[in-house]
């Protein structure tokens, strides 16, 4: 496939496509014309690259990891594991972290949730029964206080 059908099947710009060639990240081959051609093999390579991306990992730090990625069984670096290792250490650290944060926002949307419903509770009574002053100008005591 050419570099635009891949672009459009894996959700990314052409533009980085030719940032990961560039980086080292993707390959392809050239036609007699210069253009490049995928195979899909490289549909699910840009997927990979992608969540490690999301996931935090530099580009340079994708090409270390690369080598264990395309043959596990083979023999790897003990620093290139190393680097696999650490790398999974710091995303299991930052998913902590996130879970963290949306554990602390849930308290803080069920405490503003509690406090609405008080307050539309108290303004659905306040309108059903209005407690009227002696003034005649017929505002709401409720509301006055």
């Amino acid at each position: 496939m050419r570099i635009g059908e891949l672009a459009s099947r894996a959700g990314v710009s052409v533009r980085s496509l030719r940032y990961y060639e560039e980086q080292g990240l993707l390959t392809s081959t050239r036609s007699p014309s210069g253009q490049r051609h995928y195979t899909d093999n490289e549909l699910e390579r840009v997927a990979f690259i992608q969540r490690l991306y999301a996931a935090g990992l530099s580009s340079r730090m994708i090409v270390e990891l690369l080598p264990c990625v395309e043959s596990p069984s083979e023999q790897n670096s003990d620093e290139a594991f190393e680097r696999l290792l650490q790398e999974r250490d710091r995303i299991s650290r930052h998913i902590e972290d996130l879970s963290q944060a949306r554990d602390a926002l849930d308290r803080l949307i069920d405490v503003n949730r509690t406090h609405r419903d008080q307050l539309t509770s108290a303004r659905r009574r306040s309108r059903d029964q209005p407690e009227w002053t002696g003034s005649g100008r017929g505002v709401p005591a409720n509301l006055l206080s």
